[in-house]
């Protein structure tokens, strides 16, 4: 809540002035603030008297931050297997660790997974914890909190990392809470400032039209979900050694209010876009759901999958599983084709990794030709025909 002190205000007009959202009008001396208000902080930087400040904005510092160190990532598991996103998380905290001088942790919370902390030491951990008991096979919020805010209060690392899965999200902004810690919510980009080791962490923000920087530069641990398939996974070396750690846990920490009754894995939707190599997608220039035909061939052609904008999405061309963007999946395939997509930043956060892009649009002006590694101009309905028949030309010969 904004609050007013009636007693500093003296009605300059400065908080109405500066308000991007209106919500602040000055009525007989007074600033008046209505229901619209978002909290965004700016008229209480420019109020020279202080009469304005948000209640409960006031930030705990913690006593000693020189007392936490490490770089911790949260390598999470589904039916016994690591997910792909550890790994992700793992490239990026060797360059973080090694920037800071300090140790890499894995956290791996699951049931019979001893066998799998090799695997996190040979991507590049330096150890690994791990909480490996029946009562973890199956993923519950509260017990994985009370486990990860307990390993967090006992070794105090200064950063901790985790997917921007749905787990992740999920038992990530628990343990911030209970810390009393900042959390950066689906970065795509993490690095250490040099001069004072602060987590600089880059996510979209207003809807993806820009990029922020963030930092928390009042508490412990400095905490971030990471986009998959945004990093990329560190070298893998099988010789690499390092220490597991076996976690204790009690009772009273597996305790629980939720019963997993069963878990059903979905065989309904047969394309997981994050795990091809080459993605075919199409935009609002595709025009039609039978526009997305001649993106399926050349897919096929390619032995590749059909992804999409958001626009095509939303027309209902073709449905949410193959979205890529901000509010849909992240990928990071070694050829991606994007056909009458114009790249804007939305969209761009969701591919940018590719190691190869190949745009098609009319417009010559448009965004995505930014990010190409090869650009055509010109009609995709001409473009793809021609490309689909010359590869099959190729493949035939």
């Amino acid at each position: 809540m904004l609050i007013v002190d009636v007693d500093k205000c003296i009605g300059c007009g400065v908080c109405e002035a500066n308000c991007t959202f209106g919500a602040i009008t000055v009525e007989d001396g007074i600033a008046v603030v209505a229901d619209t208000c978002t909290l965004c902080g700016s008229c209480v930087d420019t109020c020279e008297v202080e009469a304005l400040h948000i209640e409960g904005a006031e930030k705990t510092v913690q006593a000693d931050l020189s007392a936490w160190s490490g770089i911790w990532i949260f390598a999470e598991s589904r039916h016994g297997v690591i997910a792909p996103v550890a790994f992700e998380l793992l490239g990026i905290g060797r360059k973080l660790a090694d920037q800071r001088g300090v140790e890499l942790t894995a956290v791996l919370f699951g049931s019979g997974l001893a066998d799998s902390a090799g695997d996190l030491i040979a991507s590049g951990a330096d150890k690994v914890l791990l909480a490996d008991h029946p009562e973890l096979a199956q993923y519950r919020e509260d017990v994985f909190g009370r486990v990860l805010e307990q390993l967090v209060k006992e070794y105090k690392p200064e950063v901790l990392l985790a997917g921007a899965t749905a787990i992740g999200r999920s038992v990530i902004p628990q343990v911030a809470t209970l810390m009393g810690a900042g959390l950066t919510a689906d970065c795509t980009g993490l690095a250490i400032r040099e001069e004072d080791g602060m987590l600089l962490q880059t996510r979209p923000a207003f809807g993806g039209n820009i990029m922020a920087t963030i930092e928390c530069p009042h508490s412990r641990p400095q905490m971030a979900t990471v986009r998959p398939n945004v990093m990329a996974p560190g070298e893998v070396d099988p010789d690499r050694n390092g220490t597991v750690v076996a976690v204790e846990l009690s009772d009273e920490l597996l305790d629980s209010r939720v019963q997993v009754l069963e878990t059903v894995i979905n065989e309904d939707e047969q394309v997981n876009i994050q795990e091809i190599e080459v993605l075919i997608a199409g935009g609002r220039g595709v025009e039609s759901e039978k526009g997305f035909d001649l993106i399926q061939e050349l897919a096929a052609e390619l032995n590749g999958a059909v992804a999409a904008s958001r626009a095509a999405v939303d027309a209902g061309w073709i449905s949410y599983p193959h979205q890529v963007g901000q509010t849909g999946k992240t990928v990071c395939p070694k050829l991606y084709i994007a056909c009458g997509i114009s790249g804007a930043i939305q969209h761009a956060v969701g591919m940018q990794s590719a190691e190869t892009v190949v745009a098609i649009n009319r417009d010559e002006n448009a965004p995505i030709f930014d990010l190409a590694t090869f650009g055509l101009v010109g009609d995709l309905f001409e473009i793809v025909p021609l490309l689909t028949k010359k590869i099959k030309e190729q493949r035939g010969s």
